[in-house]
């Protein structure tokens, strides 16, 4: 790993991932998705001079394979995330998700890199049929984003199968931490906390996750890149515990000083049949693969997104009035 390419590097868990390949001494090759604000999204306070942001999208092929020239690992995790928005522009996920990284696996082929690592999701599990869930559990597209992704974990694994490329499917449950989208239950709660509102707007509580801290998760991305010989194989990234969105919530308000009750949004709620109701996820694989084990427990990370978001300078930058798809 001296010369690394993360895509979707501007994101939420891509900047962190940058930010500790850097720490690993790596030369890192940052995508950041174009636009003509020359914004370059969380790296923008990001400075090292191994750090090259290069502006794009991951839907050009003839880019992507500009980009993976000279480059030992691919991280891409460029993706339309959010799921409501699925509902809505479910034509822009199979453009970015699957034909994206359909460019992104030509381009490592034409290239020769070493190893890419494709990011999964465990949305891909859809609602437990066991727990803790392993990487036998069938896959269940419950939503246009998550069908985007088994699509794209299925094209990774055809690369493997049909051109022997290097691939590794990297598949982390539910990541948080400082930084993330305010389309996100954890944060979308912090900042209306913060922002003084003594009745929180909310989804369904019901449903339990499998909460990873960012920087667990980006250890996990590094600690898969260095294993040997993994080659072919989707790993998950998970804690294997589990927690309803209730009990995250009173932590959550506990933390902060308590004194807010909750109201159910409807605009927040998922359709019935769409809702992923339990993840709990099974670690055994890459704990016996690796030496990564998850760090930072849910208290000890809910505390640290709570000192982030509500810095003003922090949680200005998030819009609590309005509901984030």
């Amino acid at each position: 790993m001296k010369n690394v390419l993360v895509t979707g590097a501007d994101g939420f868990i891509g900047s962190h991932l940058v930010e500790r390949l850097l720490a690993e001494g790596c030369n890192v090759r940052a995508l950041s998705y174009y636009n003509s604000f020359n914004d370059w999204g969380w790296l923008n306070d990001l400075h090292d001079e191994r750090l090259e942001v290069v502006c794009g999208d991951v839907r050009d092929p003839n880019f992507c394979r500009q980009i993976c020239k000279d480059v030992d690992t691919v991280f891409h995790l460029a993706a339309l995330i959010a799921i409501p928005y699925s509902y809505v522009a479910p034509d822009s996920y199979v453009d970015t998700n699957i034909k994206g990284t359909l460019n992104m696996l030509q381009a490592a082929r034409d290239c020769g890199v070493g190893r890419i690592i494709v990011t999964s999701t465990s949305e891909v599990y859809g609602t437990a049929r066991y727990v803790p869930i392993d990487e036998k559990h069938p896959r269940q597209p419950q939503s246009p984003y998550s069908a985007t992704k088994i699509g794209a974990d299925a094209m990774a694994m055809s690369f493997y199968n049909a051109f022997n490329l290097p691939v590794v499917i990297a598949r982390p449950f539910n990541t948080y931490g400082p930084r993330q989208s305010a389309r996100a239950i954890i944060p979308t709660i912090i900042t209306q906390i913060a922002a003084g509102k003594k009745e929180i707007k909310v989804g369904d509580l019901t449903p339990t996750r499998d909460f990873n801290f960012v920087t667990d998760t980006a250890a996990g991305f590094v600690a898969l890149a260095k294993a040997p010989g993994i080659e072919g194989r989707e790993i998950n990234i998970a804690t294997g515990t589990e927690v309803s969105m209730k009990e995250t919530l009173d932590t959550i308000a506990r933390l902060m000083g308590g004194g807010v009750t909750y109201t159910t949004d409807p605009e927040r709620l998922r359709p019935s049949k769409s809702e992923v109701f339990r993840l709990c996820g099974d670690n055994s694989l890459i704990t016996s693969l690796t030496d990564w084990r998850p760090q930072v427990t849910l208290e000890e990370g809910l505390q640290r997104c709570i000192d982030w978001f509500t810095k003003p300078e922090n949680l200005a930058k998030y819009k609590t009035d309005i509901y984030n798809r």
